[in-house]
């Protein structure tokens, strides 16, 4: 017995009609027929009267069709099953983060959070904020961290995504004492970073003198670049620290380019096994302190 059969019996119930059934399966209507033929014969009974227009269910066909619906359903919800089965006997934590904050502020959190919660196994994806959503949406990943407008909402607070702020920092825009002035080295559309400036002050940007000579997503580029006197950039005072301490960056612009952000961890909405739910709880603690 091939599970699609009961596919094709659901959709000929629907219709009563061969042709249309068969166009919406992506068959031939000689090859569909064969197939409803086939499953008559499993059966051992005729699940639909053909001798009437539009094909009509049988008693056996009438009380096949919630039997159906009821086992499709029900295969179709075994992957789910599947992974949550896996989650929570797991106990590996998968987090996914943007570039950035992999290397300037994940390291450290997650020292500081050592004494809230046992330690374990993780695996850490470095990538892109699309990227970081989509694992997360995807199940790949428990957790995401990201940054996010301050008091504001991003994509994935927007979805209902679970989140809490484990951080903050702040956007500037910076660059050398000679750079260039109306050079803007700007993020690309994969950047969560650029959202936030586009979110922030996309118009006002727009409608100035600025211009675009280079783009990039990783925050780390962008700083190469605005170091080496090629224009202004938008970047997080935490990656920037000791270079405008040195006086090597400036900050530049009125005080309302100065853009905050909160640093937020996300999960998977659905429950998680005992290790990831004891890190989501630890976090929080972490979080309130």
């Amino acid at each position: 017995m091939n599970l699609s059969w009961l596919d094709d019996f659901l959709a000929l119930a629907a219709s009563g009609n061969f042709s249309r059934a068969a166009e919406e399966r992506h068959m031939t209507q000689p090859a569909f027929s064969r197939r409803i033929r086939a499953l008559e014969e499993w059966l051992g009974v005729e699940l639909f009267d053909r001798s009437s227009q539009p094909a009509r269910l049988t008693a056996a066909g009438e009380w096949l069709r919630p039997q159906a619906e009821e086992l499709l359903a029900r295969v179709a919800r075994v992957p789910a099953q599947a992974r949550e089965v896996a989650e929570a006997n797991a106990a590996t934590l998968r987090l996914a983060a943007t570039h950035a904050l992999s290397f300037s502020f994940v390291p450290g959190w997650l020292q500081a959070l050592e004494p809230h919660t046992r330690q374990g196994p993780i695996r850490l994806v470095s990538d892109v904020l699309q990227r970081c959503e989509a694992f997360l949406q995807q199940r790949q990943v428990q957790f995401v961290i990201a940054h996010a407008p301050a008091g504001g909402r991003g994509e994935l607070d927007a979805a209902g995504v679970p989140a809490i702020a484990i951080g903050s920092d702040v956007l500037l825009p910076v660059a050398t004492p000679q750079a260039p002035a109306g050079a803007l080295l700007g993020f690309s559309d994969e950047s969560g970073l650029g959202r936030i400036v586009r979110q922030a002050l996309g118009a006002e940007l727009a409608a100035s003198s600025l211009h675009t000579v280079f783009t990039a997503h990783l925050a780390s580029v962008l700083k190469s670049m605005a170091l080496d006197g090629r224009g202004l950039a938008w970047l997080p005072q935490s990656l920037v620290r000791e270079e405008l301490a040195a006086g090597r960056l400036q900050v530049r612009g009125p005080d309302h380019w100065r853009i905050p952000v909160e640093v937020r961890l996300y999960r998977d909405p659905a429950p998680l096994g005992p290790y990831a739910e004891a890190f989501w709880a630890a976090a929080g603690a972490l979080a309130r302190l």
